[in-house]
């Protein structure tokens, strides 16, 4: 107990924004206050602002690659079994670097600047407990997280099995909102390429297939509904893709306080790509995880950054997500079970 209250912050004014539930503007006082205190992360931010970046237009969307050194430690994260085993878990908080300091957010997370951006305003939220990362039995909380961050951030979520740098601790992560390409794509995604398969006055889901990535969109303004449905997807989704504890699947959440919430969840067939495991000249160290889905692909080396074109994203994106035959016999199966 201790430790946790050294690593919040507090002051007067971090304590009057939590009290009066502005966690979007806890963040920022939370994000200028470690700038101030904390070099690393400042000097990191300071490189971010100047990245380089080349867009490639597809079908109604847009991908953005970025180059992004500072990342390489998290797109070449070993994350079998043994190499979780024998390391220390870097989200535990007696394992913080000493500088970095949280907001406590609901009872059982920490908000925390990420020190290693993709985002302008990027960061971790992390269960105070070490436990698996798995969404299923924190749905309810990962949509709670979301509307308390919308006015300034969106959510998302990396599956234990594709993307997760930490698949040994739950965690979420928030970033600066409409920052990713698909947050301003997603409607005209919906007008291409929607099939609708549950719709009434507080939700409407649908399936995607954009020919480079296999979404489901839900949309509801009741917490409930969503959850009941999203329970619904996983389930069939486990099934019928015969995983374990959880499919491979990326989550973004956004909240909008007219229109309620926007889960984006794409669906995986595989976490890296085959250029990842090749030697080099031929590999390419890119790894998609939730934010590279959303439209923005880090390339953590410069030679993978010159190489990426239009064909490369379009065979990496088309090789991680799910096949065609086993996204149409999902969708099949939730049309008839879905309320």
């Amino acid at each position: 107990m201790k430790l946790q209250a050294q690593i919040f912050l507090s002051d007067v004014q971090i304590e009057s924004l939590i009290t009066s539930n502005n966690y979007a503007s806890a963040a920022d006082y939370l994000f200028n206050s470690q700038l101030n205190s904390w070099e690393f992360m400042r000097e990191n931010y300071d490189a971010l602002k100047n990245v380089r970046t080349k867009s490639f237009w597809f079908d109604g969307f847009k991908l953005k690659v970025q180059i992004n050194p500072g990342r390489i430690k998290s797109t070449s994260a070993q994350v079998d079994e043994s190499s979780i085993k024998n390391r220390q878990c870097f989200l535990c908080i007696e394992n913080l670097p000493k500088e970095q300091k949280g907001i406590k957010i609901k009872n059982d997370f920490i908000l925390l600047c990420n020190p290693f951006p993709i985002l302008p305003q990027h960061f971790t939220i992390s269960s105070l407990d070490h436990s698996p990362q798995r969404i299923i039995e924190s749905f309810g909380e990962f949509l709670e997280l979301t509307k308390l961050l919308s006015p300034g951030y969106t959510l998302v979520y990396n599956g234990p099995a594709c993307g997760a740098s930490a698949p040994d601790h739950l965690h979420y992560q928030a970033g600066t909102k409409n920052f990713m390409p698909i947050e301003d794509d997603i409607q005209q995604l919906k007008n291409d390429y929607e099939i609708i398969i549950q719709e009434d006055e507080c939700i409407t889901t649908s399936f995607i297939d954009d020919g480079l990535r296999k979404l489901i969109l839900i949309e509801s303004i009741e917490q409930q509904r969503i959850e009941k449905s999203f329970v619904k997807i996983f389930e069939v989704y486990r099934k019928i893709s015969k995983a374990g504890p959880e499919p491979m699947l990326n989550i973004i959440s956004t909240y909008d306080e007219i229109f309620g919430w926007r889960m984006i969840i794409f669906l995986r067939s595989k976490h890296r790509p085959e250029c990842f495991y090749k030697d080099d000249p031929d590999k390419m160290l890119i790894s998609p995880a939730v934010i590279d889905l959303g439209g923005i692909v880090v390339s953590p080396r410069e030679e993978d950054f010159v190489r990426i074109d239009k064909e490369f994203l379009q065979s990496i994106f088309r090789e991680v997500s799910l096949d065609q035959e086993t996204f149409s016999l999902i969708a099949k199966k939730l049309k008839a079970e879905l309320p």
